[in-house]
């Protein structure tokens, strides 16, 4: 070990290097900001991308549910302080059931001023995945999509000529063809097997896990899709 005592003259390469680990550090523990402030779904200045979008009724201007994702190039940490602090400025207020925060993910739920909101995180090459999502209360009780209390949603609807039959927790419901005919099912939380018969003839087969509050869509052509 070398030790420097003062007045000691030490090479320029030594300090220069000392500075630009002194820079480094000063850098990497920058607090992220808002690049704009007054968004309702805050993007960190440091983002390299991000995109917005929204989900709405038929007739239905305002979104029932919104959504952001984003890539930020820094740790997953500093990316959950930067979303705790930015939407609790914002009346997003975190619920601790359902909550689970690990060094490589994290999944927040929120109760925010215009319903319930989830932030997830995940690290990809170096950088915090962002997935932040508000569904809008108001605007899912005016489109029919809001569950009985305690309960789950399924929405589906066909536009085959023939009539359809869905066969799910011990129920047939017919659904009409010709036009589309939404109905609904509501159901306790859970994960259900169900089928899609068209003409007597299965045309889908899936499963599907519920949450309380949740809403989801059917189709015989993809997946079953979250939609509140």
């Amino acid at each position: 070990m070398t030790t420097v005592k003062r007045g000691t003259k030490v090479p320029a390469r030594w300090w220069l290097l000392v500075s630009g680990l002194m820079l480094v550090a000063g850098c990497s523990q920058k607090p992220l900001t808002a690049a704009d402030p007054h968004a309702d779904m805050p993007v960190p200045t440091r983002a390299s991308h991000s995109s917005y979008s929204t989900s709405r009724a038929s007739g239905i201007e305002t979104p029932f549910r919104v959504e952001l994702k984003a890539q930020v190039p820094a740790e997953l940490s500093d990316v959950l302080d930067f979303y705790r602090t930015e939407l609790g400025k914002r009346g997003w207020q975190e619920k601790p059931e359902g909550a689970r925060v690990a060094a490589d993910r994290a999944l927040l739920v929120f109760a925010s001023p215009k319903g319930p909101g989830t932030l997830t995180l995940d690290r990809t090459k170096g950088e915090t995945n962002v997935d932040l999502v508000q569904r809008i209360t108001e605007v899912a009780a005016k489109a029919n999509f809001l569950p009985a209390s305690g309960q789950a949603r399924l929405i589906f609807g066909y536009l085959r000529p023939d009539v359809a039959s869905l066969v799910i927790n011990d129920q047939t419901i017919e659904i009409a063809g010709g036009e589309n005919h939404p109905q609904t099912l509501d159901l306790p939380p859970g994960t259900y097997s169900y089928q899609l018969l068209v003409s007597g003839l299965r045309v889908r087969a899936d499963t599907i896990t519920v949450a309380s509050g949740e809403a989801w869509s059917l189709s015989d052509d993809k997946k079953p899709e979250q939609i509140y």
